[in-house]
């Protein structure tokens, strides 16, 4: 099941996000990671909840309000260059030589995020977070950005190492809590609850959706 807390109900975020200074990024909200040819059933259990629907949600608030929307994803080159093929994550890959290549259905974003033109797609090939080996960082910073909402999976790892990495970076990050997913579901709340807690604010989708619309309203550089 998706992951939800109520610790942070009643989080006042309104007027908190600019669409000049605040980005929505998804972490592997792909139809071979979570989605329908998911071929680890415990993530796609995970989100199975609404997560992905909730996260179309947000985006489309977001793209109508002008915030910038980036999707990071994982990808595999057909010889395998540039990942390190010996990691545990990576059995799935050692056994189907089409997992997760580059160019097929499996690594394309799950329907429900409804992906547009103007969207960002950062991509790599390594590791299990997205800003180190990747331009991440610098298109975000080109666009003046040092604020993220950070939504998918996993709180594992992806949305964990993503988390530290931004902060490492100097961005302020914003969970939407309704709209991350791990497993076993027990852990997945301590990471949120034990972990990010330290590092990150935690929202709902309803509350961030709200802040979107209301500091877009009132930003004088959103047209």
């Amino acid at each position: 099941m998706g992951t939800t807390t109520n610790y942070r109900e009643g989080m006042e975020i309104s007027g908190r996000f600019s669409p000049s200074t605040t980005a929505i990024l998804t972490m592997e909200m792909q139809r071979g990671v979570c989605g329908d040819l998911a071929t680890f059933r415990a993530l796609q259990d995970a989100v199975a909840d609404g997560v992905a629907d909730r996260v179309g949600n947000l985006l489309d608030t977001a793209r109508r309000n002008s915030f910038m929307v980036v999707h990071c994803i994982f990808t595999l080159r057909a010889d395998r260059a540039g990942t390190q093929m010996d990691l545990p994550i990576m059995a799935a890959a050692r056994k189907n030589p089409n997992y997760l290549l580059q160019g097929t259905d499996s690594v394309a974003l799950m329907p429900e995020l409804r992906q547009v033109s103007t969207d960002v797609v950062c991509e790599r090939h390594h590791g299990v977070s997205p800003f180190s080996g990747t331009n991440l960082d610098a298109q975000l910073r080109q666009q003046g950005i040092n604020t993220l909402i950070v939504v998918g999976v996993s709180l594992n790892l992806g949305i964990l190492g993503l988390a530290i990495e931004a902060v490492n970076l100097g961005y302020s990050v914003v969970i939407a809590a309704d709209a991350v997913a791990g497993f076993p579901a027990q852990y997945a709340q301590d990471v949120l609850r034990h972990s990010l807690i330290a590092i990150t604010e935690q929202a709902t989708v309803a509350q961030i959706i709200a802040g979107l619309t209301a500091s877009s309203a009132t930003d004088p550089t959103h047209k």
